[in-house]
């Protein structure tokens, strides 16, 4: 735990789910968090709950298909902390539907979203990762991009391509950037709300969810794994799914 004390960590997506757990659970183990995401109501209300436990968190509107709004969150956790050790890039939508759908806007969304927001994430961190000589990118993809089925074609193409491009930035690295690629199986967060155009589809993942879904702590609980290693420590990959998860 002590290599979190003090760390300086953006997470995007931290309203609900993911990003949130791993809000709390990186505060509660000493890091001082700068969370992201449009929804400002539940940001508040999450930084709220860290400061009253005695951490330190701040929060910025976030969205991250704005190239503008990365550049201005990372600026912001440099000037309030004095600067940026990990970037967790979480946000994320999954509006999945089969190709004869020609939901060509859907696709175009979760590439924005995917897929851009972490290459927007990775152009504003980067430069300052590289003046400090430190920093780590982790990116949250899926097993999703592991096991290609129906329905969710783009969705697993846009997370398969930041897997691509975390390990091409691994390599481009040096031996002073970390990066680490964190792959979620089911786990009970809202994603399928941006499912919600296609009811069936939705239903089928809830019931799915319902039966073996895993807690986003422990997502969280991955990523603060990967964060607090030593920094001559490099954890590239990491899979969790619930145990039931074929």
């Amino acid at each position: 735990m002590e290599n979190l004390t003090g760390k300086v960590v953006i997470v995007t997506g931290a309203s609900s789910g993911i990003g949130e757990a791993t809000a709390l659970l990186l505060a509660g183990r000493g890091a001082k968090v700068v969370l992201g995401a449009r929804r400002m109501d539940k940001l508040e209300a999450t930084v709220a709950r860290i400061v009253a436990g005695g951490g330190q968190a701040a929060t910025l509107a976030l969205d991250v298909t704005r190239r503008e709004d990365l550049t201005r969150v990372v600026a912001f956790a440099v000037e309030r902390f004095g600067r940026l050790d990990v970037l967790v890039s979480n946000a994320g939508i999954a509006p999945i539907s089969r190709f004869d759908d020609l939901r060509v806007e859907d696709w175009e969304a979760m590439i924005d979203v995917n897929l851009k927001g972490v290459l927007y994430g990775i152009a504003a961190a980067l430069p300052v990762f590289r003046r400090q000589g430190a920093g780590h990118f982790v990116n949250v993809v899926s097993t999703s991009g592991l096991k290609i089925v129906p329905l969710q074609g783009v969705y697993a193409g846009t997370k398969n391509a930041v897997r691509t491009i975390s390990e091409a930035l691994r390599q481009e690295a040096g031996d002073k950037l970390r990066v680490t690629v964190v792959s979620p199986g089911f786990v009970r967060t809202n994603l399928s709300d941006s499912m919600s155009h296609v009811p069936e589809v939705k239903a089928m993942i809830d019931a799915q969810s319902d039966k073996m879904a895993i807690p986003p702590d422990a997502i969280a609980r991955a990523i603060a794994f990967a964060v607090e290693q030593p920094a001559e420590v490099d954890v590239g990959d990491i899979v969790v799914r619930p145990t039931a998860q074929s």
